[in-house]
């Protein structure tokens, strides 16, 4: 019992006195101490958008290397991809590459004339459903991982419906910063520099065919302004962020200013390794998100998987695109359709009524307990004071988040927990009233109570895991409490009271019962 109480003690010190171990106080949540509130919906469209375009790239690739001449292979409105095939040996041939290495594309449309084959393929309608739900559970992961790596406490994050997420993030300040982070895609590619086309006439929109105009922003700290880089890219991309293995910050010790270091693994660094060996003397642009970071002149072939990324960030900046590279990239965009932010003084506010609402009514139960069971109720009343610490010192020992809900739960677990006491002491006033002894009467009370005490508690304690295992939120906080307070008024009622009791009627060799 004392090991019990010595315990509570232990974990709730670090609330009142930060730096005591085990360095651990109660976490408060989102309605308490404030925070972000977002709800994103994943677009899952442009997840399949992406994965047809993957499928467009493989193909050209290997039509490329069984060299079959076609006169068009593009994707289409509806997600489609539309191919032309000429020549015999070029029909034979693509029909194999289907066969073999796109067997799960569909047909949606095919017209054979002589020695031309024109086609166009799609998804299935439940692989476009698996892409999607795919999509939104890769999302909810990398998100995630993010806000594991960003530090915050206690994140709240789930699915809610089909596409969307729901997060809470409890103490959150930056919030501009955290949505920036949770939003950004961070598809990462290398290209390959259009060193022959027009920079200046792609800004006016002659784009050359294969090209794309993509721009390098840049915080000048000297004049406080933006000034953008346009940079013409090839729309091929060489490698991309699928094959990172790690991302680190990094202090340029030339210069002085942080970079991003990164490492690909086993097969993303023979890559490089082969694009950098092939492009000497070329620009390759490190693309991420269709932002430029840098475009490097390709020096010597690259080998060891190793390379970085530089932009004039800040600290800050490159700590988060290392955060995002590491965590990986999202394989939809994400949309903001709610945000919420909680101000501490709200969550202060929240604290203290729901403190002062617990001290009133604590107050009456206590006073209740003295004025009708007398010397008797102050026993229960110390077993109620240790019922509140045992809950606060589970709290923070089992890293459980207070909730405004979470109060209410200590404060209906106030009234519970002398329930208990309640039907112990009218059972021992009964063996009192026959004419037992005090011992006798305690035991038989202790004794016939039990039972009773069990049943009652236990069938509340179901409800609150069940609370708990299907609940949200706010009512997964009130389920918290509400366990660990029948948990912990089972074993104040049972135990302590109990003890309080046999010490004084046994060793105090106390003859009356003031009850």
């Amino acid at each position: 019992m004392l090991g019990v109480i010595a315990a509570a003690v232990v974990y709730i010190l670090p609330t009142f006195s930060p730096g005591m171990w085990p360095h651990k106080k109660i976490n408060l949540g989102l309605d308490l101490q404030g925070g972000m509130h977002l709800v994103l919906e994943v677009d899952t469209e442009k997840a399949v958008e992406s994965t047809m375009d993957r499928i467009q790239e493989e193909m050209r690739n290997l039509m490329r290397q069984a060299q079959i001449r076609y006169t068009t292979l593009e994707r289409i409105p509806g997600n489609k991809i539309a191919v032309a095939v000429s020549g015999q040996r070029e029909i034979g041939e693509f029909q194999r590459i289907l066969d073999e290495e796109f067997p799960g594309l569909r047909a949606a449309s095919r017209s054979a004339t002589g020695d031309r084959l024109e086609m166009t393929l799609d998804l299935p309608e439940r692989e476009k459903t698996d892409i999607k739900q795919m999509a939104v559970s890769q999302a909810l992961e990398t998100i995630r991982n993010r806000i594991d790596q960003f530090g915050v406490s206690e994140p709240d994050i789930m699915r809610q419906g089909e596409e969307r997420i729901l997060i809470q993030l409890p103490g959150v300040e930056d919030t501009q910063r955290a949505k920036s982070l949770i939003g950004k895609t961070a598809q990462l590619e290398f290209k390959l520099l259009d060193e022959t086309g027009d920079v200046t006439a792609a800004e006016r929109g002659q784009v050359p065919p294969g090209s794309e105009l993509l721009y390098q922003v840049r915080a000048d700290a000297e004049t406080n302004r933006t000034v953008k880089t346009p940079y013409l890219v090839r729309k091929r991309s060489l490698l991309t962020g699928a094959y990172l293995t790690d991302a680190r910050v990094q202090i340029d010790s030339q210069y002085n200013e942080p970079y991003v270091s990164i490492n690909f693994d086993r097969k993303g660094g023979r890559i490089f390794e082969r694009i950098t060996g092939e492009n000497v003397k070329k620009r390759l642009a490190i693309v991420l998100d269709d932002r430029v970071y840098s475009a490097p002149v390709i020096q010597e072939r690259i080998s060891g998987g190793e390379a970085r990324i530089t932009g004039n960030f800040t600290t800050e900046e490159a700590r988060d695109l290392a955060i995002v590279l590491r965590a990986g990239a999202l394989p939809a965009p994400v949309n903001i359709l709610e945000e919420r932010t909680v101000g501490p003084s709200l969550g202060h506010d929240s604290i203290s009524k729901g403190l002062t609402s617990m001290a009133v009514g604590g107050l009456l139960v206590v006073l209740f307990m003295l004025v009708y069971y007398k010397a008797s109720g102050l026993i229960a009343d110390l077993a109620l004071a240790l019922n509140i610490l045992l809950i606060a010192g589970g709290l923070a020992g089992f890293g459980a988040t207070l909730t405004l809900p979470g109060i209410a739960g200590i404060i209906l677990t106030i009234g519970m927990a002398v329930d208990a006491n309640v039907l112990i002491f009218e059972r021992i006033r009964e063996e009192l009233h026959v004419g037992k002894t005090p011992y006798a009467a305690v035991s038989a009370g202790f004794d016939r109570a039990t039972l009773t005490i069990l049943d009652a508690n236990v069938t509340t304690l179901i409800a609150a895991l069940v609370l708990f295992q299907f609940g949200t939120g706010p009512v997964k906080g009130f389920a918290v409490t509400l366990s660990l307070g029948v948990l912990s008024s089972l074993f104040t009622a049972l135990i302590v009271s109990r003890s309080i009791f046999d010490y004084l009627l046994v060793k105090r060799r106390i003859k009356t019962l003031s009850i």
